[in-house]
């Protein structure tokens, strides 16, 4: 029994011995605040690159940004103008045209050995139906030929520099004289019209331009006087053709009087032998009359 006593008083006087121990600690400090540690300077930012100068302006009576193509990357090589026009849609019958005649393969041999580029007036399905009926039917292959010739241009021609070219353009169709194949373009500040002496139309966008291939949208079709225009004139007889027609006639009329007066000679002959033939019988006549006067006096 006083073991156990002296056990729980000794469990009791440990207990009270390390509280005691426990509150004479002394708190400890706080800690200082933590000191701030000194940035590294990075390096200087490079410096912004300089603005780039603005554009220069167009020149005065560049077709209006409407007509410009968006830029897009061009393809390696030639471009295809069959899939350039069946991508943009609406131009199947001058895709028609185009395979039909030699023009496609044309364009494409001038596109591969050429460096001047070509320009083609494309006109649209719509341009097309606008024709009377039976129009394309009633030309031979020759004249279908010369009607798409006369929408391609032998060089690469910018919107910019329709306003400084030279009338009439020659076409691929070939002869630009008065009854043939003329061609005339005038640029506007806002458009660029195109006149052939049958129809007068507009550039009504760009379909395709890489700077070797320049593709213009059209709403008629581009008619050439030498197909659809009246027939130029007989030509007037030159001088001396004429000259050597009246000398012709001068020799006529000579010889019609040469003629008139071989027959007045002959008439004279003739009568000159019968006077001479008459005279011959009165004498002949006057002769037997006096011999028979003689017999009968005897």
């Amino acid at each position: 029994m006083m073991k156990q006593t002296f056990f729980s008083f000794s469990l009791l006087f440990l207990f009270v011995l390390h509280c005691t121990t426990s509150v004479a600690q002394p708190i400890p400090a706080p800690l200082p605040p933590p000191t701030p540690s000194t940035p590294t300077a990075s390096p200087p930012a490079p410096p912004l690159p300089k603005s780039s100068p603005p554009a220069p302006p167009l020149p005065k009576g560049s077709p209006p940004a409407s007509l410009v193509p968006a830029s897009a990357p061009g393809p390696s090589g030639p471009a295809n103008v069959t899939k350039i026009l069946e991508k943009a849609k609406g131009y199947s019958i001058f895709i028609r045209l185009l395979k039909s005649t030699s023009v496609g393969d044309q364009i494409e041999k001038q596109l591969n050995d050429s460096s001047n580029g070509v320009t083609i007036f494309a006109p649209t399905d719509g341009a097309f139906s606008t024709l009377s009926s039976g129009v394309l039917n009633s030309l031979n292959d020759e004249q279908k030929e010369e009607l798409i010739q006369f929408h391609v241009i032998s060089s690469y021609i910018p919107l910019s520099q329709f306003q400084t070219v030279s009338n009439p353009l020659r076409t691929n169709a070939g002869d630009t004289s008065k009854y043939t194949f003329p061609l005339n373009v005038t640029a506007y500040p806002n458009s660029v019209n195109i006149s052939t002496g049958i129809t007068n139309t507009s550039l009504s966008g760009t379909v395709y331009s890489d700077g070797q291939l320049a593709i213009y949208q059209l709403d008629k079709v581009l008619l050439p006087v030498n197909i659809f225009g009246p027939k130029p004139p007989a030509p007037a007889p030159s001088p001396t053709k004429r000259k050597k027609e009246n000398n012709d006639s001068t020799s006529d009329d000579n010889n019609t009087v040469t003629d008139s007066s071989s027959d007045d000679g002959k008439v004279n002959a003739s009568g000159a032998i019968s006077l001479k033939i008459m005279t011959m019988q009165n004498m002949v006549f006057s002769g037997v009359a006096m011999v028979a006067a003689t017999v009968l006096s005897l």
